[in-house]
């Protein structure tokens, strides 16, 4: 007679390869798991050292330009933002001649004596192979006919800001009698007009119509370009 084995014993052995499978499925998520936090580790920790390298790049690039022009921003009617590295011209009588792109003889004056001193900074070896754009932005208010629709208006603003920042680029230019200055700042040098899309509110909200007509020269860096990679790798 046939001895069969217990049902029981077949369960257990079951049991055991199933238990058996599992704990190496989890010791294979657990190494994923782990590969994966490290690797995230050392992403954060590169994009804090980038972070902090373009920091300072920052700071020191402000601190130089404003110990070059603070005795000049008053009379230039001028400032210089420390966050955006922009240095912001904001009186709209003074630039330009009212309705069109023609740089008036006193704005002109003012760029022969800020661009060359603004681009022997950014061509210092402190800086030069950090410096992505040099960016001439031209902003407008809201204003325009008082019949027109905000479509309009808006594209009409945008015309007239691409060709004031055209106007001034080519007058920084023609002051470049060097041929090595004049090559370099035609490599990173862009004129932007953005219209009236980057609006300056006053007090209560409201629209300050005056000082959102301004011509600014904006420095962007290399390293702002790193971190935003990191983060988007980081993200995925």
């Amino acid at each position: 007679m046939l001895h069969r084995p217990h049902r029981s014993t077949d369960s257990r052995s079951n049991w055991q390869g199933v238990a058996d499978l599992m704990a190496g499925l989890m010791m294979i998520f657990l190494f994923i798991a782990v590969s994966y936090m490290e690797s995230m580790k050392v992403q954060a920790d590169h994009a804090r050292t980038i972070a902090v390298a373009y920091k300072e790049l920052q700071d020191d690039l402000y601190e130089d330009l404003y110990d070059e022009f603070q005795d000049d921003l008053a009379g230039w009617m001028a400032t210089i933002d420390r966050q955006t590295l922009s240095v912001r011209f904001q009186e709209p009588s003074v630039l330009f001649t009212q309705g069109s792109a023609t740089v008036t003889p006193r704005f002109q004056a003012i760029l022969a004596d800020f661009f060359p001193r603004y681009l022997r900074i950014l061509r210092s070896p402190d800086y030069r192979d950090s410096i992505e754009e040099i960016r001439i932005e031209g902003h407008t208010s809201s204003e325009w006919e008082a019949d027109a629709d905000a479509s309009t208006v808006y594209f009409e603003n945008m015309r007239l800001s691409q060709s004031r920042t055209t106007s001034v680029l080519r007058v920084c230019l023609g002051l470049l009698a060097d041929q090595n200055d004049h090559a370099w700042a035609r490599r990173f040098l862009t004129a932007n007009g953005l219209s009236s899309s980057r609006l300056i509110q006053g007090e209560g909200g409201n629209e300050d119509r005056l000082a959102s007509g301004r011509v600014e020269f904006r420095t962007r860096t290399a390293a702002e370009n790193k971190v935003v990679e990191i983060i988007r790798e980081i993200e995925k």
